[in-house]
């Protein structure tokens, strides 16, 4: 299963602030990057799309020198249409809040720093960051012991690839991309071999194969006359 790395830009002034932020930013995410001002972090940022290394979530101070937080995030949403951030400073500022709208901005934190709403916000944040990336790479999350990615049509128990079948596979892709909807067994025989005329039982044996492979936590739900689906 495809293991996800998070990487996180911090632009902040205030030596106190940025060595608190870092600390918990390590806490949470897997890379920190360091800028000491709003022109540093976008130079860093430039860099980073270089070397096609993807920051995550952007995390900065409003009022700082050389350039300040906003017109740091609006070069980089230049950029980056979809970068998240969030926004710090020693005050709740309407204007700059007001302009940070039509920005992805994810929360703001007002100093002095409060640790629990700081920590609640960044595990937020570093969740949907995950999701992001799960759904560029095509990943679903099943429940929570089986993954499956739509784009390699392929499936994890944990970390455990689950071989299938080709049948198996398409019959699994059918259910997933059918998600919470029934696919009754004539639609279901049609999708796995462009024939309606494929007998009944040789479907079943598909299904029961399948389904003895997910013995840990089965997830494929038999509606007796009716067909077959994923909640």
């Amino acid at each position: 299963m495809l293991q996800f790395s998070t990487r996180v830009l911090l632009a902040e002034d205030e030596s106190v602030a940025r060595e608190i932020l870092e600390f918990y930013l390590n806490t949470i995410f897997d890379e920190v990057i360091i800028a000491e001002d709003g022109m540093e972090g976008l130079e860093v940022y430039k860099k980073a799309i270089k070397k096609n290394k993807k920051i995550d979530l952007v995390l900065t101070d409003i009022k700082m020198p050389n350039m300040n937080g906003i017109e740091m995030l609006e070069n980089i949403h230049k950029l980056n249409k979809n970068q998240k951030f969030i926004i710090v400073s020693a005050y709740k500022d309407e204007t700059m809040l007001l302009k940070s709208i039509e920005l992805k901005v994810l929360g703001y934190f007002i100093k002095p720093l409060n640790i629990d709403n700081v920590m609640e916000m960044l595990i937020k944040a570093k969740n949907e960051v995950l999701e992001d990336k799960k759904r560029d790479q095509g990943i679903v999350e099943i429940n929570n012991i089986y993954t499956y990615n739509i784009h390699s049509k392929l499936l994890y128990e944990k970390n455990l690839l689950v071989k299938l079948s080709k049948k198996e596979t398409q019959a699994l892709d059918i259910l997933i991309l059918n998600r919470k909807n029934i696919v009754n067994i004539e639609s279901f025989k049609k999708e796995l071999w462009q024939n309606e005329d494929t007998l009944d039982a040789t479907f079943r044996t598909v299904m029961k194969r399948l389904k003895d492979k997910l013995k840990t936590k089965d997830f494929i739900i038999s509606r007796k006359g009716q067909g077959y689906l994923i909640e």
